[in-house]
């Protein structure tokens, strides 16, 4: 499968960078600068879900009467149902050089895609907050060093650094402090194993409750679903024929993670009860494997935070950028990289600040809805690449506000539209929003399995008229034009 056909302009170099910093934010990346391992792809998956914001989605079963035992089945399935769907966009990356959210021009219209652009950076800058929150209480936690506020600008800055260096060292920093998660994760994994106490019927599979299995299989799937606006931006740089290697390296490294953590918070849910605390509870957990462990753990959690920060703060600005060129056309330089991170921190540097702990119940109920909006978008843009286009794009035109893809495209938005329609009686979002199906059936949330078929088969249906064949003439007429125009100097 190929996309843009052209020669590469010497051996791959890696990105083009200016003082060090990327250039390249939304504009396509040509073959000459394609470069790295498939399989560095895993570890940066896995530490996106192998930190303690993914430990709460493992919480949902318990703390809604439901047993260990079938909060860990709800959470092994959902995860990778979820996680099918989320891998599936990674190859998209390397076959097309474009950023995630760029890629829904086709579907959506120039002007159109700004209808998922806006709640995906709503989603970047929201769980940038908690993230940061968490990070903060982790790290004054465990060094024992300062108040919160002045770890929420620690933990801002380094991942505002990270971001704005760009591609190669977010993978750089993912790799390497994967090999440190897995051993605290280990570590605690044999704390919880030896030192909690459960309680009685925890692994009784004939005390089945449909509700809470319902609900934590969702919110899991869900979970994974959200990380689908991020996938090719971490892809992209890959040399065109990984493509198929990618969907392997994400999906059992985000699987693994996201498993790992989430049976981790169910257990420590399970034996807590009442008493859980995110913070609290993962530091008395670990001190109970030998002292010391608990502020160990939670430094190295801090980390996993930073990280997940910065991929945040990455991908907001490239969103951001998307969403202005769509108004007004820009020229994607490093000057701009630089401001929309910065719009980026700042947003969630004063969110965490002015959060309470009411703040962050009923904001966590928002986000929950943000990710709806994704749902219809992840079936509309899998179905376009797969089975619509086949992976085919004539890649320059999706820059072009009058392209072929056009300024609105009216079967994307929608089949977007009706997919999310169908859902609603389906959401269950917590104190904000309970739909009539969801309350029949006592609060589960099953709308993922509801808009996604809906939204893919009739954005099928609408598109059988496009001249895909037409589409793939042009892209091959303009591929050596692509490789040139992109292979000039970027502005600094």
């Amino acid at each position: 499968m190929s996309t843009a056909t052209g020669p590469a302009s010497g051996p791959a170099t890696g990105p083009a960078t200016s003082r060090g910093l990327e250039v390249r934010s939304i504009d396509y990346v040509p073959l000459s600068e394609r470069h790295g391992k498939v399989s560095h792809i895993g570890p940066l998956w896995f530490m996106s879900n192998a930190q303690i914001a993914t430990l709460a989605v493992g919480l949902i079963s318990i703390t809604t009467g439901g047993n260990l035992i079938w909060s860990l089945i709800a959470v092994a399935i959902g995860v990778l149902v979820g996680t099918l769907f989320m891998a599936a966009h990674s190859s998209q990356g390397p076959q097309l050089g474009l950023p995630q959210m760029i890629q829904s021009r086709p579907q959506f219209g120039y002007v159109g895609a700004l209808l998922v652009w806006l709640f995906a950076y709503l989603q970047y800058a929201g769980f940038n907050v908690f993230n940061t929150v968490l990070a903060g209480e982790a790290a004054a936690e465990s060094l024992h060093i300062g108040n919160e506020t002045l770890w929420f600008w620690v933990v801002t800055i380094i991942a505002s650094a990270v971001a704005l260096f760009g591609y190669d060292l977010i993978h750089g920093f993912e790799r390497y402090l994967t090999y440190l998660t897995i051993i605290m994760l280990t570590l605690l994994t044999a704390a919880v194993l030896t030192h909690l106490d459960l309680p009685g019927g925890a692994f009784d599979l004939g005390d089945f409750h449909l509700v809470p299995f319902l609900g934590q299989l969702g919110v899991a799937a869900g979970y994974q679903i959200s990380w689908a606006i991020y996938v090719s931006d971490y892809s992209r740089y890959l040399p065109p024929e990984t493509g198929r290697g990618t969907f392997k390296w994400t999906f059992w490294g985000s699987a693994l993670g996201g498993i790992w953590v989430m049976f981790l918070g169910a257990f420590i849910a399970a034996a807590a009860g009442k008493d859980f605390e995110t913070i609290g509870s993962i530091r008395d957990t670990a001190d109970k494997l030998f002292p010391g462990f608990g502020s160990i753990a939670l430094f190295i959690a801090a980390l996993g935070l930073v990280s997940v920060t910065a991929l945040n703060m990455y991908g907001g600005s490239l969103t951001l950028i998307s969403s202005v060129d769509s108004l007004r056309r820009i020229r994607p330089t490093v000057r701009i990289r630089i401001v929309t991170i910065v719009i980026t921190a700042a947003i969630s540097l004063v969110f965490a600040n002015i959060a309470s702990a009411d703040f962050l119940a009923n904001f966590n109920d928002f986000l929950l809805l943000v990710l709806y909006f994704f749902i219809p978008w992840t079936a509309v843009n899998l179905t376009d690449y797969f089975i619509v286009r086949k992976g085919h794009y004539a890649i320059a035109e999706i820059f072009h506000p009058h392209g072929i893809y056009g300024r609105w495209g009216w079967p994307g938005i929608a089949s977007y539209l009706a997919g999310f329609a169908v859902m609603i009686p389906f959401f269950a979002a917590g104190k904000l929003f309970i739909g009539p199906a969801a309350e029949a059936m006592g609060g589960a949330d099953i709308s993922l399995f509801i808009g996604l078929p809906v939204s893919a088969f009739l954005y099928w249906v609408l598109t059988r008229h496009i001249d895909t064949a037409a589409e793939m003439r042009l892209a091959q007429t303009q591929a050596t034009e692509l490789e040139e125009a992109a292979n000039k100097h970027v502005e600094p």
